[in-house]
């Protein structure tokens, strides 16, 4: 069963508002060494804070990071972007391809970078960071990246069980960061969102639904479809 205590935690995305929560709570439930990395990483004054240089969608770059951070326990894939509108039918072909880059292959390709190195840990474990968007179409490529995700994931845990890899895949709506403050909608704070995924992995949860929407979305699969969709209901 993985653990905080003494872990080794590497964190993408870090400098953002999920990404930084990580990085402190993972702190606070006694990790020995937490990897904080960006394509830019930023000072943050702890010792225990290692800054590193990941740019998620460049091979080079998540080899170099693999060597550097060769004895990591814990991963949590929380890099991620919005493509510029969710309509698949108005976004141009360049944006599709950079939001699946982003949202999907990136991920992808770290995880399988860092499985040698997660297989060798006792106690690891693997944190891919989803949405209620892999459940429900509302964000066009977002929505369609982070299903994919959520299908790798999947595939994923079966491959690193048996090596004693646990991976844990999370499900959120909106979180009041920077990326979703267009939205008026109800926001999870950051900081509840990373306690919520961080029990989750603590208690060997192979999946963390962290919020009421996303648990009443993930309720509504086997549904009719119009009943997920309601736009979409015949008189």
């Amino acid at each position: 069963m993985p653990a905080l205590t003494d872990a080794i935690v590497l964190v993408t995305g870090a400098n953002g508002g999920i990404g930084s929560a990580f990085v402190a709570e993972a702190l606070n439930r006694g990790a020995a060494k937490v990897y904080a990395s960006a394509r830019t990483p930023r000072e943050w004054g702890d010792e225990r804070i290692v800054p590193l240089t990941l740019d998620v969608t460049d091979s080079a770059s998540i080899k170099a990071a693999v060597e550097t951070a060769g004895d990591v326990t814990m991963l949590i894939n929380n890099a991620g972007g919005l493509p510029p509108t969710a309509s698949l039918l108005d976004i141009s072909e360049d944006d599709i391809r950079r939001n699946m880059e982003i949202n999907f292959f990136a991920p992808l390709a770290v995880a399988r970078a860092f499985a040698p190195t997660l297989r060798r840990a006792t106690g690891a474990a693997l944190i891919d960071m989803h949405s209620v968007a892999s459940w429900v179409a509302f964000g066009g490529v977002y929505s369609a990246s982070k299903a994919a995700l959520w299908s790798a994931t999947n595939a994923l845990r079966l491959e690193l069980a048996p090596s004693g890899v646990l991976v844990t895949g999370v499900h959120v709506g909106y979180v009041d960061t920077a990326m979703a403050a267009h939205s008026q909608d109800a926001k999870m704070r950051p900081e509840d969102l990373v306690a919520a995924v961080l029990d989750g992995v603590e208690a060997d949860s192979y999946e963390v639904v962290a919020d009421e929407l996303s648990t009443q979305v993930k309720a509504g699969l086997a549904a009719p479809i119009e009943a997920l969709y309601t736009q979409l209901a015949r008189p």
